[in-house]
């Protein structure tokens, strides 16, 4: 940053004049003072950018006039510079947060690296990072238009939402949009992928399918259980793998990572089917029929997903393990911190399934409540909300508790969600389901081109309340509208976090294994 303007501090800042002459050609702006007491007036009569510090000076000594400025000046950058190599001054001056840590003598060259890595480094990162994604947009570009296979799409999307996160620090709003498009181009591509291969994977006839909802606990969960003297298994409801990868930093603290994995949700990418197959192992058409008393379908009153534990116990025992486990379900913070309480309780269990309900619920708050809308206005505010909220819940204390007691956990989800923009037209009787993702009834009228059908639902499993009842889902960004008052409920629910359809979004999501540090 050119005209930065810098105040340095040295009690030698004669000796200094090469340094100073040599930034000022630079074009910054350079003050000098000789001691900490003076460099604190100085620091009060202008705005300053950065300021280097002489550790050893007399009188208020390098970590003392630290200490002052960051209490008056908190955001200010200060680079400390000292002769001394000792540890327990190095941790000193970390401690009292400073940017930078030089051991003279230090040469043009390091000062120059140090400006630039403190007050240009978003600037450098932000241009390194749109150039490294213009050099891969192409390898993507061609791997989308290739024939992927359900283990090759997951390594796209990977790739997709790294870039993703990668550029929301850029100010290049340009490249921005530019991944938006080849993210959407992908979208498409993905959604008539699960359409072309769907009814095949469901009914068994394609050997390459993946692991899906119905599949998971007895393809990747009880493998687990079987080699592990205790296991955690937390399903966050509706967590995407973006958001999944934004929570990774604050649990690295306590886990490593053994296997970051992506499985596939069954459809409708809703907690009522994809969650209840999850735990009973079955399709939803299958747990109708094999525990009718389980399974509540979409016209009934009632909550849709009461009875998982018992759905989760009938497939233990299904699968011949007869062990010791519990089941809770999190629906607010009370519950929450009952939970941690208890957690001491559940500890010799073989297995502990966690259902957390937060993300969900923030999904369904920011169609509903403007203030919520205004705080996640975007995938990025989305996202630092969902961060937010972990950070201070009580499942980040119930993980950091299960670190220290050497516990694995798994940590899942049911489905993601995805943000939708482009209405598409449907109408429906009034028993018609209220989804804007996925719509079943027996009158549903719409074009057949713009919606993923399923005429006949026990071709993919699923129940139907009447002999004429059929489903249609969306695909990638769509969501449904009707034909009366079309403006206003499009208005309303357009850039809404909406699942039940087909997305990457809300079909490729996280099941992560991981291992106390």
């Amino acid at each position: 940053m050119e005209n930065a303007i810098i105040l340095w501090a040295d009690d030698e800042i004669d000796l200094l004049k090469p340094h100073i002459m040599f930034l000022r050609d630079k074009g910054y702006e350079v003050h000098t003072s000789n001691s900490g007491v003076e460099a604190i007036e100085i620091l009060k009569t202008k705005p300053f950018d950065i300021v280097f510090l002489d550790e050893q000076m007399p009188g208020l000594s390098g970590i003392e006039t630290l200490i002052r400025i960051k209490n008056m000046l908190p955001e200010l950058p200060v680079v400390m510079i000292t002769k001394s190599e000792e540890e327990a001054i190095m941790e000193d001056a970390i401690g009292s947060k400073i940017s930078d840590y030089l051991i003279k003598p230090v040469n043009p060259k390091q000062i120059l690296l140090s400006l630039k890595k403190n007050l240009e480094n978003k600037k450098l990162i932000s241009e390194k990072t749109t150039f490294n994604y213009q050099q891969e947009f192409r390898n993507i570009g061609m791997e989308i238009s290739n024939r992927l296979k359900h283990n090759e799409w997951p390594e796209i999307y990977r790739k997709l939402v790294y870039w993703e996160l990668e550029l929301e620090q850029s100010n290049d709003s340009g490249i921005i949009d530019v991944l938006k498009m080849q993210k959407d181009e992908a979208g498409q591509v993905f959604s008539r992928f699960v359409e072309n291969h769907y009814v095949d994977w469901v009914n068994g006839k394609d050997p390459d399918r993946p692991v899906m909802s119905h599949t998971l606990i007895r393809e990747k969960l009880i493998p687990l259980v079987d080699e592990m003297p205790s296991l955690f298994f937390i399903l966050i409801d509706n967590l995407r793998y973006d958001q999944w990868k934004i929570l990774q930093p604050i649990i690295s603290e306590f886990y490593r990572v053994e296997k970051d994995e992506i499985y596939y949700s069954i459809l409708p990418t809703a907690t009522q089917y994809a969650r209840n197959a999850l735990f009973a192992g079955l399709m939803p058409s299958e747990i109708e029929k094999k525990y009718p008393r389980y399974w509540v379908n979409e016209e009934d009153e009632g909550t849709k997903n009461q009875y998982e534990g018992e759905l989760l116990g009938e497939q233990l025992k299904r699968y011949g393990r007869d062990i010791r486990y519990s089941y809770n379900k999190i629906l607010n913070l009370s519950a929450g911190r009952k939970l941690l309480e208890s957690l001491p309780n559940l500890m010799g269990n073989k297995l502990n399934v966690i259902v957390y309900n937060f993300v969900d619920m923030l999904s369904h708050a920011r169609t509903e409540m403007e203030v919520i809308r205004e705080l996640a206005d975007d995938e990025a505010a989305y996202r630092s909300i969902t961060v937010s909220w972990f950070e201070h819940s009580p499942l980040y204390d119930i993980i950091r508790q299960l670190a220290e007691k050497k516990i694995p956990v798994v940590i899942t989800t049911d489905h993601g969600s995805v943000k939708v923009d482009s209405p598409v037209k449907i109408v429906g009787d009034k028993a018609t389901n209220t989804n804007l993702r996925y719509k079943t009834g027996r009158s549903l009228s719409f074009n057949r081109k713009e919606v993923f059908e399923a005429k006949n639902p026990g071709d993919i499993f699923l129940p139907r309340s009447n002999v004429s009842s059929n489903y249609v889902f969306c695909r990638n960004t769509d969501f449904f509208a009707y034909p009366n008052n079309y403006n206003y409920y499009v208005n309303y629910y357009r850039n809404t976090f909406q699942h039940g359809g087909i997305s990457m979004e809300e079909v490729m999501i996280p099941f992560i294994t991981l291992i106390a540090r």
